[in-house]
């Protein structure tokens, strides 16, 4: 019976890019696919897997393009990845690359876009919880859920446990980023809740983006304390955070360094840091 039609590739390739220039980095997070024609039928038919590229290679060349092309738009990386499996095998005829972006947004802070910190453009839910008993009072609580941000430098992890069982090195040059689900709870009305619930959202992305983040529950707490500071209205906050990890490449195997610029993007599993910050001990 004759083979029709045949292709093959590697999915799901998941990559952040981080562009530096001086203090300012700029960002990409793509997901690839890329899926190779040629002569590749005697793979399907005859067990001959001669001519064969292993799709764990094709993986890596997208990493390996990567790093050279750091600060390449989605359009333009996608051209050169293709042109990168031509030049490289004879054998391929036609390669078919596509990607998906997740974009990230540069915070800015009085007018002043930050080098390195973004949220998640098109990002979190604002929320709001209402309990009410008859003939008590009424307990109201606003929020945000799954609102993402990151900042590609300025944290670290250092100075923790070590023991048989720890396998990850410590930095003090990483990716922090997360996606976080936020509650603050109201002991006063503000003169206006959308306005207010802005200035507590943005007081905690100026802490996270402007001060250096020995931990992410270093960073949670500190934000807490700023948003209770700048908003008298309300008598705690809870923050939970899971990780955003991103994962960096090894590329010396391609005879290439990697300044924290090329990363695998992962989201499981997860670390989770939860805290609730209040005015008062024993007031949550």
């Amino acid at each position: 019976m004759p083979l029709i039609t045949n292709r093959y590739g590697k999915g799901r390739v998941r990559v952040m890019r981080v562009h530096r220039e001086g203090e300012r980095h700029d960002v990409s997070q793509l997901d690839i696919k890329v899926m190779l024609e040629g002569e590749f039928a005697r793979t399907f038919t005859h067990a001959d897997n001669s001519l064969t590229v292993s799709t764990d290679t094709i993986k890596n060349i997208v990493n390996v393009v990567a790093r050279e092309n750091t600060g390449l738009s989605p359009e333009d990386f996608c051209q050169v990845l293709a042109q990168k499996y031509l030049d490289t095998y004879p054998q391929v005829a036609s390669v078919s690359v596509s990607s998906h972006e997740t974009r990230w947004k540069r915070l800015s802070f009085d007018d002043k876009p930050h080098p390195h910190s973004f949220v998640l453009d098109g990002n979190g839910r604002p929320t709001v919880e209402v309990a009410v008993k008859r003939g008590g009072p009424i307990s109201i609580s606003s929020g945000i859920d799954n609102f993402a941000f990151m900042k590609s430098t300025q944290s670290g992890w250092e100075n923790y446990v070590k023991d048989g069982y720890t396998t990850i090195p410590p930095t003090n040059d990483r990716i922090c980023a997360t996606s976080m689900v936020a509650t603050w709870k109201w002991s006063g009305k503000p003169a206006d809740y959308p306005t207010t619930n802005a200035r507590i959202l943005g007081t905690l992305l100026e802490v996270f983006a402007t001060t250096y983040s020995w931990s992410v529950q270093d960073s949670l707490y500190r934000m807490g304390e700023a948003a209770l500071a700048a908003v008298p209205e309300i008598s705690e906050i809870n923050m939970a955070c899971p990780n955003m990890h991103f994962i960096l490449m090894n590329l010396s195997a391609f005879g290439l360094d990697n300044n924290n610029q090329v990363f695998l993007p992962t989201d499981e599993p997860h670390g989770q840091i939860e805290c609730t910050v209040a005015r008062e001990y024993g007031a949550v």
